[in-house]
């Protein structure tokens, strides 16, 4: 095999990519997640950055889809969502100990419930991020829920087969999080060291289309107006720093009128995670961003180099 070939097998294997079937996927169902709006995102992220931010990890599509173009230095993943956080750190530590676990467990109801009533602070990392994976993918619609006290309380979901281990890719999700700082943390804290050079995602718990829409309970502290309010002023300050930060939210009045100084493109994304099936389906969601791209984005760049 010519030099040049090796060197780009060996970044695919560190990075993780190759083929579209090799890439890592998100391994985690996640409300609002952003597979169906990547082309329009990558269409407004640069082609490549010093460090990549995402403070809002979720999902994670769109850091495994620049990860897969190898568009960054250094990666900085955070959520205040502790058992998130744990999921990612257990699988990029020992992926192989939380495949383990997650071959043992089975899908009934009666295995759902003593799971979900484990304590987390009694299991190791790799147990800990085994147990959200399992509860992710068996519980009611795939969400993402926890009470006062921070504890998962989304009732079993009525799956025939869903598929709780996916082998393959969360190899390929360790790989492509191998040298990734990930880390519990606000949004503000996560970003405070970016520059220009670097990039910025936010892909915040949504401002509520109406007023019985509001789904913002995913970590122990609700995500409520006065955080909307305070991230659309560190916007501005990223604007300010000349940091290119690129962010999604519900297209609604309350938004637009906190970034109304800024870019906005209102693009369409159908939802598939909702608690009341007559609101799955198409909706407007709104687009943000602080500076003019300054040469290629991602999506009209060629594949990874």
């Amino acid at each position: 095999m010519p030099v040049g070939r090796k060197r780009v097998e060996r970044r695919r294997a560190r990075k993780g990519w190759g083929e579209a079937g090799d890439q890592a996927r998100p391994f985690l169902k996640w409300a609002g997640g952003k597979q169906q709006l990547l082309p329009a995102i990558l269409d407004r992220l640069p082609e490549r950055c010093a460090t990549y931010y995402e403070p809002f990890i979720g999902g994670g599509a769109v850091f495994f889809a620049l990860a897969a173009r190898g568009a960054f230095r250094r990666a900085v993943l955070a959520d205040r969502n502790a058992d998130l956080v744990d999921a990612y750190l257990g699988v990029r530590d020992d992926v192989e100990g939380v495949i383990r676990r997650l071959a043992r467990m089975q899908h009934n109801e009666k295995t759902y419930y003593k799971i979900r009533g484990k304590d987390p602070g009694d299991l190791s990392l790799a147990a800990r991020a085994a147990r959200i994976i399992y509860l992710n993918r068996t519980c009611y619609n795939g969400l993402f829920r926890v009470n006062s006290k921070g504890l998962f309380n989304v009732p079993f979901g009525r799956y025939k087969k869903p598929r709780i281990l996916d082998r393959d890719n969360l190899r390929r999700v360790s790989r492509a999080l191998r040298g990734v700082t990930i880390r519990v943390a606000d949004f503000e804290d996560a970003v405070a060291r970016a520059k220009s050079g670097d990039v910025v995602y936010f892909d915040p718990p949504y401002v509520p289309v109406s007023r019985t829409s509001s789904f913002t309970a995913y970590a122990k502290d609700a995500f409520g107006p006065d955080e909307q309010v305070r991230l659309a002023k560190l916007m501005r300050t990223l604007r300010d720093k000349r940091v290119y930060a690129l962010l999604s939210n519900a297209d609604v009045r309350v938004t637009r009128g906190l970034y109304h100084e800024f870019t906005l493109e209102s693009v369409r994304a159908r939802r598939a995670i909702n608690s009341r099936p007559d609101r799955r389906g198409a909706v407007s969601e709104l687009l943000v961003w602080t500076l003019p791209l300054d040469g290629p984005s991602l999506q009209s760049s060629s594949s990874p180099k």
